[in-house]
């Protein structure tokens, strides 16, 4: 069973080696957004993109974040979120680009999913070589 605490190397053991082709990443990731995890009801999902300079250098992040909440009972526990973010070049074509979609916004995850793949957001990017994808999880 994956758990909150062992997600991120769950995930990074699912992506493997190849970490610049976007698309099997997201294949990936997408699959593991279905998966139960241990102590977390709700499937949020977080699809956010655009320029920032976060890393003291203006790069166009392309960011896919599973948010866990944690409950212990009915007690609330604490946040956490897993993101899966690859950093490009902010060629033209992505600077122009900008967008934060969540999950909780759609009727299920399967519409969310949809759409978001129908964004340009997130088809304009497939075609870049990224710099880097960057896993890591985060209390929120």
């Amino acid at each position: 069973m994956i758990t909150v605490k062992n997600a991120k190397s769950y995930l990074k053991n699912k992506i493997g080696e190849d970490t610049d082709d976007i698309k099997k990443v997201w294949e990936i990731f997408k699959d593991f957004c279905r998966e139960p995890v241990e102590g977390v009801e709700d499937k949020e999902i977080l699809f956010q993109c655009g320029v920032y300079d976060f890393t003291g250098e203006e790069l166009f992040q392309l960011d896919f974040v599973r948010q866990f909440t944690v409950y212990d009972g009915d007690e609330y526990y604490g946040m956490e979120q897993l993101h899966c973010e690859f950093l490009l070049k902010p060629i033209d074509e992505l600077s122009k680009l900008e967008t934060v979609e969540w999950s909780m916004d759609y009727e299920d995850l399967d519409d969310f999913l949809n759409h978001i793949e129908n964004l340009q957001e997130f088809k304009i990017p497939l075609n870049s070589k990224p710099i880097k994808l960057e896993i890591y999880q985060e209390e929120v």
